[in-house]
């Protein structure tokens, strides 16, 4: 069964609010088992908003609509539903009984344009929100063939959208697949340390089209995400076709794998330590904070992370490693050894078993060489990079190196 997701909202189309319960929903389709096959974002115009809804109605079996349900002059949403119908507004009695009360428990009259949103299109049900002054709208009209269309309209606000979806459309939507509902779980592979298309080529023709399960690629800020898909009549079945193929990812990709679904890579890296016992302090030259931020906000910061100390300048990094008092700095500058130095100073300063640092992070679009340097007892190891992007890239890609860095020197043992 097709579904399809319709957003309304001049604030949507005009950029200036983006547009995340079509991505939720979507989200929610999948454990149903149905495949949302178009989003479509249309401003508010009754006459646009129509014609959306009547295109969507044609093609697919469920849409469900967000927004444009507010009592004000440009929330069109259930006049557009009406006349898609043909059908006249009414008053539900009930529901305008809710909205009152609703106005009521906040000790406030309820103006007189919110009687609007106890009017519905003659023949369709409301959908009851008990976060808001909107109910929904469900209404069923007649498809291509014969096949019954279920039209939902939700409010815009997530809070009231989401659990109006859970305690009412979702039940909806599942009573009508009956025994025909088919599962859709997925898998997300993370990795990082490769591109897009090198990753690609070390997989064997996982990333075909038609292929079940089905496996799809995305980048984003240099993390390359492998979707896994599958359908099936169980969770179980679902598992089974996931499994061989995720395997076959690991076997091939190795540790660029850094973990699974949610994880990010600074998650990763908190595992490692924690799981070690270990503790990393971080010291960091021109990004802002950012490697810290990352780690103080991953799920096992509270046992593998201690802080970090963060410089933005030359003069100040000078300063804090102490080479203007106990040692003649490097002439010309050597952002080699003070990152090293870094490293190994934060490390003592806070008393763990690694200091992670990195710099200078370039503050311009030309290329530019940033070092990274991980220090335990005894050791200190190096890498360097070259980037050339918006310095506000080149922070994220920094910091994801430097973290890479340390995940691979502790998982292959290099220091």
């Amino acid at each position: 069964m097709r579904a399809e997701v319709i957003a309304i909202g001049d604030e949507l189309t005009g950029g200036q609010r983006l547009d995340t319960n079509s991505q939720w929903l979507s989200q929610q389709f999948a454990l149903l088992g149905v495949s949302v096959t178009h989003h479509t974002t249309v401003g508010d115009d009754h006459d646009a908003i129509v014609d959306v809804l009547a295109t969507a109605c044609r093609r697919s079996a469920l849409v469900l609509v967000s927004g444009g349900l507010g009592p004000t002059a440009d929330d069109l949403t259930r006049q557009a539903i009406a006349a898609l119908t043909g059908r006249p507004l009414v008053q539900d009695d009930q529901s305008l009984e809710y909205i009152r009360g609703l106005f009521a428990r906040r000790g406030r009259p309820m103006p007189e344009q919110n009687i609007i949103q106890a009017c519905f299109p003659e023949g369709s049900r409301p959908i009851a929100n008990v976060e808001g002054t909107a109910p929904g709208i469900h209404v069923t009209l007649d498809g291509p063939g014969g096949t019954p269309v279920d039209l939902f309209a939700l409010p815009g606000v997530p809070a009231e959208l989401k659990p109006m979806w859970q305690a009412t459309v979702a039940p909806a939507i599942a009573a009508r697949l009956g025994a025909a509902r088919r599962v859709i779980q997925q898998r997300e592979i993370r990795c990082f340390g490769a591109g897009e298309s090198d990753i690609e080529s070390r997989l064997p023709d996982l990333i075909r089209r038609g292929r079940d399960p089905l496996v799809g690629i995305t980048a984003s800020e240099a993390t390359i995400t492998l979707r896994v898909t599958a359908e099936g009549a169980t969770c179980a079945e679902c598992e089974a076709k996931i499994a061989p193929t995720v395997a076959t990812i690991y076997n091939c990709l190795g540790s660029l794998v850094f973990g699974e679904n949610d994880t990010q890579l600074q998650d990763a890296v908190c595992d490692l330590l924690a799981d070690r016992g270990a503790v990393v302090a971080t010291a960091e030259w021109g990004t802002a904070g950012l490697v810290s931020s990352w780690l103080g906000g991953a799920r096992r910061a509270a046992t593998a992370f201690r802080g970090g100390l963060i410089v933005q300048d030359l003069p100040a990094l000078t300063r804090w490693l102490g080479f203007d008092v106990n040692t003649k700095p490097p002439s010309p500058p050597d952002p080699p050894r003070y990152v090293a130095q870094m490293a190994r100073a934060v490390r003592e300063r806070f008393n763990t078993d690694y200091g992670l640092a990195v710099g200078p992070c370039p503050d311009s679009e030309s290329a530019g060489q940033v070092h990274l340097a991980v220090a335990a007892r005894g050791d200190t190891i190096g890498e360097s990079f070259t980037f050339a992007a918006h310095p506000a890239i080149q922070r994220h890609r920094c910091a994801k190196q430097a973290l890479n860095l340390l995940r691979l020197s502790i998982l292959e043992r290099r220091i």
